[in-house]
């Protein structure tokens, strides 16, 4: 990644916090941890990345380790609640798919991430016929509470061949890619569970997003309404209760707002004042960059200027005819449209979720108002700023392990509330932000 011209202060904040710590109780409980009306012997959690654990651009051990449902796990074992079991990767394999490290700043200030390589939990590839490769993890066989898969759609949870195509979900199964056909929600399902916890629907918009809205589509409105339903029909079909989450504003991200136009545009005139505007593309042709515009994380400020692109040898995103390529940008429109997309989708999980009495975290009002100065919470100031908002990790879009704490206090909270359980919420200060190893 390049940040050659994310400004110095952001990260001048950054301070040390303690190794997250989860295998004790986590804060002073002031009453008697109590279920109210749920029972929590059997507690199952679907969703996908953010439900799985995944971090600073990968899944590993430690990040499985501090995943939301996990703490919640914890929380609810003092209520009676039982055991917890997710497909975590082996210490010898502790990397898993790998990820990335901080290596602290470079001379210009700016943060040098070090991609880890080494004890991955890979075991292979496999080309699969008219889809392509898919990157296979090591098998994990046993008891399974976690059933968080990155990379899953709400749109892709009756999807049969999915066991093939996604690596993550392949290695829950025990058949080898090519040979799946369970579908995800039958899976997940498939033994009794008493509460459980779901977070499906961000990636329904979240690639659409990140790719500058032409490198995956958004569900249509009406299939998430009907696939969000069935699957909440088949949660409760049995008597078991539990609690979900909206979709956060995928345009909010750290990912879509830490490069900026503006700052690109400023570091550009440091080299060359008479430069006067960024140029990007759209769908209704090349145009001027605005703040309403909203830069990939990973653009190589590197490439401005240059003669690359389509349009060489005119300087590139400094020209008409040569800018910035969409899938760099989430203009203006196409921000418009994932926030209209995210806004049905949560009508939707909040409307079948409330048919069914069910409890309901909106993640998409909490962590917008993570946006400027943030919030003080446990006595931590969090915000949404890469890295020194604490809240997300190294890749801009997943959370740390104090990110996911809060999530888990957060859904803690209105499980007590509609359930008149008493679970303790945790300490922030058992939780980091910031991996160095």
């Amino acid at each position: 990644m390049n940040f050659k011209y994310i400004s110095k202060w952001m990260f001048a904040a950054l301070i040390l916090v303690a190794t997250a710590c989860n295998d004790k109780e986590e804060t002073a409980i002031a009453v008697t941890p109590t279920q109210g009306t749920a029972d929590f012997s059997r507690y199952i959690s679907l969703g996908n990345s953010l439900t799985a654990g995944y971090a600073d651009g990968g899944l590993f051990l430690a990040g499985q380790l501090n995943s939301f449902p996990s703490i919640i796990a914890q929380q609810m074992k003092l209520a009676g609640g039982g055991e917890f079991t997710q497909p975590l990767f082996s210490t010898t394999q502790a990397n898993g798919s790998g990820y990335l490290k901080y290596g602290g700043l470079t001379t210009a200030g700016t943060p040098n991430l070090i991609p880890v390589t080494t004890n991955l939990g890979v075991r292979g590839q496999v080309a699969i016929p008219g889809f392509g490769n898919v990157t296979l993890y090591t098998k994990y066989v046993g008891e399974l509470n976690n059933y968080g898969v990155p990379g899953i759609k709400l749109q892709q949870i009756t999807f049969a061949p999915y066991g093939n195509l996604n690596g993550f979900y392949e290695r829950l199964l025990p058949g080898n890619a090519g040979t799946n056909t369970k579908t995800y929600l039958d899976f997940a399902t498939e033994k009794p569970f008493t509460f459980f916890t779901n977070w499906l629907g961000n990636n329904d918009a979240l690639g659409y997003a990140t790719s500058g809205g032409v490198g995956d589509v958004l569900t249509p409105k009406a299939d998430f309404t009907a696939l969000y339903t069935a699957l909440i029909a088949k949660l409760t079909a049995t008597g078991a209760k539990g609690a979900v989450a909206t979709i956060p504003d995928v345009s909010a991200i750290p990912f879509l707002n830490t490069v900026t136009v503006v700052a690109l545009l400023a570091g550009v005139k440091k080299v060359n004042p008479a430069v006067t505007a960024i140029y990007i593309e759209t769908s209704t042709g090349a145009r001027v960059a605005t703040s309403e515009d909203l830069v990939n994380l990973t653009f190589s400020t590197s490439l401005l200027g240059s003669s690359t692109g389509p349009g060489a040898p005119f300087p590139y995103g400094l020209h008409p005819n040569n800018p910035i390529e969409s899938k760099y940008i989430l203009d203006k429109a196409e921000v418009a449209n994932a926030q209209d997309f995210v806004n049905s989708y949560n009508a939707t999980i909040k409307s079948v979720a409330e048919a069914k009495g069910l409890a309901v975290f909106d993640a998409y009002t909490f962590l917008n108002t993570l946006k400027g100065s943030g919030i003080q919470y446990d006595g931590t100031t969090l915000n949404s700023a890469y890295i020194s908002g604490k809240v997300f990790s190294l890749d801009g879009v997943h959370l740390t392990p104090m990110g996911y704490a809060v999530v888990a206090n957060e859904f803690i909270k209105v499980i007590n509330a509609k359930y008149g359980s008493t679970l303790p919420t945790v300490s922030l200060g058992n939780y980091t932000f910031l991996r160095f190893n």
